[in-house]
């Protein structure tokens, strides 16, 4: 699939930027779980023309609807990769394996990684066992037990990069919801899959076991962390961007990225305030931005 401009996250940042860059008349194609946006589950008041309390995920539904109307595709599904080729074109790959090529693309991921917010999981990360990037982490857990975590796409790309390193590869969630394709590929290169939750991440210094939901506690050396598609830090990476330390990218007046043509950011990944209003207005500036860019690069 061929795109102008392709938005990455769609919350209220990436919605208005889908917008935005539609009807400057370039192709635009947006992509993200909408249930993954920050704003699904919440209720809001301090937006501009919402009386009361509006409900988040009502206002990203009619998002998706406007976005739809001014001709923008949406992909309600995760990236799992992506990547900045010679030419200066942008790839993406979908969960569900499609293809996307882009002039111009728009980070609206928003900043924060994904946590099971379960005992040990903060006392085991930064290099104690706790990882939230398998592809950043895997050379660590040759020969070893690890545990993947998560129901997605994401997690079960991970299972199956892990058979290639650890010595057994467990792979745990309540239910599993990646990509069909995806979960065979993990099970046939050996992953064991558990239909569990974690309760606990137990260790002595570092991680030694996770503890099941029925009280079971399984030994494993490592725990991978992998809820959803891919964090902001790790796209922007892909992408050729650094971040700074707390995961943000700065930005210029037009919400261009430096140092990478074609790249934009909007929304929480830019930093505070984290709130709807300057999500959407940076949403405007990216899209309109990207969708110039798109523009002079066809020329």
């Amino acid at each position: 699939m061929d795109a102008d401009v392709l938005i990455i996250g769609s919350g209220p940042a990436g919605l208005q930027a889908a917008i935005h860059s539609a009807r400057r008349k370039v192709s635009t194609v947006l992509i993200g779980r909408i249930s993954g946006s920050a704003a699904y589950g919440i209720s809001v008041e301090n937006y501009f023309g919402t009386a009361g309390k509006a409900k988040g995920i009502g206002l990203l539904m009619n998002g998706v609807r406007q976005a739809h109307s001014f001709g923008c595709e949406v992909l309600d599904m995760n990236v799992v990769s992506a990547s900045r080729e010679a030419d200066g074109m942008f790839r993406v790959v979908a969960e569900s394996g499609t293809e996307i090529s882009a002039r111009a693309v728009v980070l609206a991921t928003g900043v924060s990684r994904n946590k099971l917010n379960v005992p040990g999981e903060a006392e085991f990360s930064n290099g104690k066992g706790v990882s939230y990037c398998v592809s950043c982490d895997c050379n660590f857990y040759k020969g070893r037990r690890v545990a993947v975590v998560g129901s997605e796409s994401e997690a079960a790309i991970g299972a199956e990069i892990m058979t290639r390193y650890a010595s057994e590869t467990f792979w745990i969630a309540k239910s599993h919801d990646a990509d069909p394709a995806l979960e065979k590929k993990a099970e046939a290169a050996g992953a064991v899959r558990i239909e569990s939750s974690v309760k606990e991440i137990r260790g002595d210094g570092l991680v030694k076991s996770v503890v099941l939901e029925d009280g079971t506690e399984l030994p494993v050396d490592g725990v991978f962390i992998e809820l959803g598609g891919r964090s902001s830090a790790d796209l922007s990476m892909d992408l050729g961007a650094m971040p700074e330390i707390d995961d943000t990218l700065k930005v210029e007046k037009d919400c261009s990225v430096p140092g990478v043509p074609g790249l934009f950011a909007c929304g929480d990944i830019t930093g505070r305030p984290w709130q709807i209003g300057k999500a959407v207005g940076e949403g405007v500036i990216a899209g309109m931005s990207a969708a110039a860019y798109a523009a002079r690069a066809k020329k």
